[in-house]
């Protein structure tokens, strides 16, 4: 069975009729970008929803259905002078001032609140009495109007005596997406910058360094589109904007890099302009196809886990990569049909060699001494670079998976100024309580026993400061709240909740006819933690398994596909490992301008995994395609690796430059959580472009020979796509060509020593 997929057709024919696609395409990203203007914002949400019914998910369940949803929040102003107590007239006319500007904001943002003046309450105030607490209620969407709260405590503020903070969900949320915007912007101005300047390195010239460019931010725009249709069927995750815009940079500049330069290279053999094109989708098009497939299968592995946050990011993954292999199989072709030559306009001096400048393959530098180094000594480059991997991963095993929570945020943002305050001078740091829903007869001896031994229990557990019950008899419920001491997603809050569950509340309860299960911020992130453990080895199988499929079809052999994952869990194991030895570690972390904190992300690897790997796969499918259309040209392995390796390696290593800029890029930002994202996603691209690329795969198929394109026999019946079948019958197998001699052309083509650039004004091929 041969069944040819037809990049080659979509390619000419884009080529042949460059303005109707590039008209096409046009009409779609002016659709995206109004849709993406005017629907995006409404359809984010800060709110992360599991879907797999944990424990924390079935109590809240359970106080909603027993005593109404509420969408209120809560924040904390935090009142304190340097001069006067509580107790002081001047105190108490301030706090009663500020309550009243606070409240006279209206219900669509306070809903109301209470001070120690009003209710007398002591646990307000501060042991000195020189700090008071403001509780305040807030309307539903808190964090969209915080600001209004902001500019009345800033005001407030001004008195020489008083110093006023506030800190709470809606106030966190707020700083949390401000933070993720500016580290979008980093990302992008560094990544578009870093990219710029790479391309023309690598080209030459101006004009080819910004196709790419413009195919990453039409990838980034269509795909931003369509995500914000979907926002209308389901709330998408706060950091969707960043994965698409990290994502779309990186993989359609990517596949963008890699089309143009076949193209570039066919047109040195001396191909006409439409042939080349043609030529192109027939090979580098077909491999961006099958490369942008690995990709997906690898992010549905986030589409899998039941949280919204992993699922949503994974669909505008998945989205963003699609558009961005769309765009590289028709738009581009459409531009190179429109300008043909003239993408080598604006050339740079000094840049590339005369003979360079069209795109041919050098038969000398770098990489080939890089090729022939490594192939007469492959035995010696497996063992040292697979240690290398096998060191840098080490570190993973001492990992201590968490959140980083509030630690993991610059000091200087105003909710973090204000949990630092009341940790000082109350003991906690954020009304995160750890919430006991008791399910059972209010009037019951046997539930009365038990809460009273559980209140016993958490009142001589130091991690909590204090408890309080409330009991609605209507509703058969009672209701524990139990506040924790200090950051509320450290690990002494999460082991005092772990503690909860599994001691304290069974030993209070026994076989009380109740049902108890426990709620509350540390609680849903231990809940988590728990559906990351079991849902990981899930995710990797069907990961690996599916790749394993593709890369068989692509490339009708079951050795590549074995040594290709096991390549790429090398790539991924280091990063983990380098994540620890910075992040947890500290090694290096003050010299890269990173914060060391007590925990990874658990979140992290599992993401890191389901990205990299298709990151990954993107460069192994551009390598692996030109050492297989050469050996399936010439019949010699060593020749073929050679030549793949002269042929991709500048390529690869521009594309993972770029992305490393891309990546690094966000990983300056101010927040833990994405410096640790960041900095993985980028140390492994590094990784994988130099050491898996430039030497284990060069040294592992030397190694293997001919033996890398086994298939048996009763894999035949699998239909025949693969990477590098098209031209094959151009020429037929030359054994025993000297490794460091490229092919002959795969097109017939007459000798001529430098193709002729088209006249500057001349016109495009006609529709």
């Amino acid at each position: 069975m041969n069944l040819k997929l037809s990049t080659e057709s979509l390619a000419r024919t884009a080529g042949r009729r460059p303005w109707r696609t590039i008209g096409a395409w046009l009409v779609l990203l002016i659709a995206a970008f109004a849709l993406m203007s005017t629907l995006l914002g409404d359809a984010i949400s800060i709110e992360d929803r599991m879907t797999n019914n944990p424990e924390f998910v079935r109590a809240d369940t359970l106080l909603d259905e027993r005593l109404g949803k509420s969408d209120d929040s809560s924040e904390l102003v935090v009142v304190r002078s340097t001069a006067l107590t509580v107790d002081e007239p001047a105190y108490r006319e301030y706090v009663e001032g500020l309550f009243a500007d606070l409240t006279s904001l209206g219900d669509e943002v306070v809903l109301g609140g209470a001070h120690y003046y009003l209710t007398g309450d002591e646990s307000l105030v501060s042991a000195d009495r020189y700090t008071t607490i403001v509780p305040l209620t807030m309307a539903p969407d808190a964090e969209d109007v915080v600001k209004q709260v902001y500019e009345v405590i800033d005001h407030a503020g001004e008195a020489g005596d008083f110093e006023v903070l506030i800190t709470g969900d809606a106030s966190f949320a707020a700083g949390a997406i401000e933070l993720a915007e500016n580290t979008l912007q980093t990302g992008e101005a560094i990544g578009v910058g870093v990219a710029l300047i790479v391309l023309a390195l690598v080209f030459g010239a101006i004009a080819a360094a910004l196709l790419p460019i413009a195919l990453g931010v039409a990838a980034v725009v269509g795909a931003l589109g369509v995500t914000a249709l979907v926002g209308q069927a389901m709330d998408l995750a706060i950091g969707v904007t960043n994965i698409v815009t990290m994502m779309g940079l990186a993989v359609g500049i990517d596949y963008s890099l890699f089309v143009l330069s076949r193209y570039r290279e066919e047109r040195s053999r001396g191909l006409d302009k439409i042939d080349a094109i043609a030529a192109t989708g027939a090979t580098a098009s077909r491999a961006v196809l099958f490369s942008g497939m690995t990709v997906v299968l690898a992010l549905c592995g986030l589409v899998m886990f039941p949280m919204s946050i992993f699922y949503t990011m994974g669909i505008g993954a998945i989205l963003v990569v699609m558009v961005a292999v769309m765009a590289a199989l028709t738009l581009l072709p459409a531009l190179l049909g429109l300008f043909g030559d003239r993408v080598n306009a604006w050339r740079i001096p000094f840049i590339q060699r005369r003979g360079d400048r069209q795109g041919a393959v050098a038969t000398g530098g770098f990489w080939a001494t890089t090729a022939s180094v490594v192939m007469r000594r492959p035995f010696v480059s497996l063992i040292i670079a697979s240690g290398l991997l096998i060191a840098a991963a080490v570190p993973y095993f001492d990992a201590n998976m968490g959140i980083t929570g509030i630690s993991g945020l610059p000091d200087d943002l105003r909710a973090k100024q204000g949990f630092m305050v009341l940790q000082e001078e109350f003991g906690f740091g954020q009304d995160a309580p750890a919430v006991v829903v008791i399910d059972g007869p209010t009037d019951a001896l046997a539930v009365q026993v038990g809460i009273s031994r559980l209140e016993e229990a958490v009142a001589s557990d130091p991690t909590f400061v204090s408890s309080e019950l409330e009991v609605y008899p209507e509703a058969n419920l009672s209701v524990l709240s139990a506040r924790i001491v200090g950051d509320p997603l450290e690990k002494t809050a999460m082991d005092a909740v772990a503690q909860l569950r599994s001691e304290y509340i069974p030993e209070a309860f026994g076989d009380r006819p109740a049902e108890v299960l426990v709620t509350g911020q540390t609680a849903g992130i231990l809940d988590f933690n728990q559906t990351t453990s079991t849902y990981t080895p899930i995710v990797f199988v069907f990961v690996l398994s599916l790749s394993f499929v593709l890369l068989t079809i692509a490339f009708r052999s079951i050795v590549i596909p074995l040594t290709s994952i096991v390549m790429n869990l090398l790539s991924v194991g280091a990063a983990y490992g380098l994540l620890v030895l910075v992040f947890q570690k500290g090694v290096g972390a003050d010299i890269l301008g990173f914060q060391q904190v007590d925990a990874i992300e658990s979140w992290l690897p599992l993401f890191l995994f389901a990205i990299l790997f298709g990151l990954s796969m993107d460069y192994q499918v551009f390598l692996l395609s030109r050492i297989r259309e050469t050996y399936r040209q010439t019949g010699d392995t060593p020749g073929a690796v050679s030549f793949g390796l002269r042929s991709t390696g500048r390529l690869i290593t521009g594309a993972a430059l770029i992305m490393v800029a891309v990546f690094g890029g966000f990983a300056l930002g101010d927040m833990v959580m994405f410096q640790q994202m960041g900095f993985g996603l980028a140390v492994a691209v590094l990784v994988d472009a130099t050491i898996i690329r430039s030497v284990l795969v060069p040294a592992t198929i030397t190694l293997l020979g001919n033996r890398s394109w086994y298939m048996p026999r009763w894999l035949e019946w699998i239909p025949n796509v693969s990477i590098g079948e098209a031209q094959q019958a151009q020429a037929q197998p030359e054994r025993g060509r000297e490794p460091d001699v490229p092919p002959e052309p795969l097109h017939p083509a007459p000798a001529v020593a430098e193709v002729q650039e088209e006249p500057a004004g001349s016109e495009p091929d006609p529709e």
